[in-house]
């Protein structure tokens, strides 16, 4: 049951048990339409926890794959790096066509 319907059965529900006044028969139309309107927000209810599942279950605490977190630690590394990283700029460094 969508939203839409929902509501369509809360108004309906509310016309009969507000609107309609017929007291000779059998059936009690102000009980049936607050059974209508009770059965139209259960369903808007049920609609809208189906429709924002996943926002409702999830925190917004960012999730960040272990190896791309691995990548850019600032923690040292435990072992010991087998060569030295070169951090000069690209425009200061030799290029292969300058060397002789």
């Amino acid at each position: 049951m969508r939203i839409g319907v929902g509501i369509f059965l809360v108004t309906v529900g509310a016309i009969i048990a507000f609107a309609v006044r017929d007291t000779s028969g059998p059936i009690d139309f102000t009980v049936v339409g607050v059974v209508i309107m009770l059965a139209g927000l259960a369903g808007m209810w049920l609609s809208y926890r189906v429709a924002n599942r996943n926002h409702l279950e999830h925190d917004d605490t960012a999730i960040i794959k272990p190896r791309v977190e691995e990548q850019y630690s600032t923690e040292p590394h435990a072992y010991p790096l087998d060569h030295e990283i070169d951090v000069t700029p690209t425009e200061y460094k030799d290029h292969p066509s300058e060397r002789r």
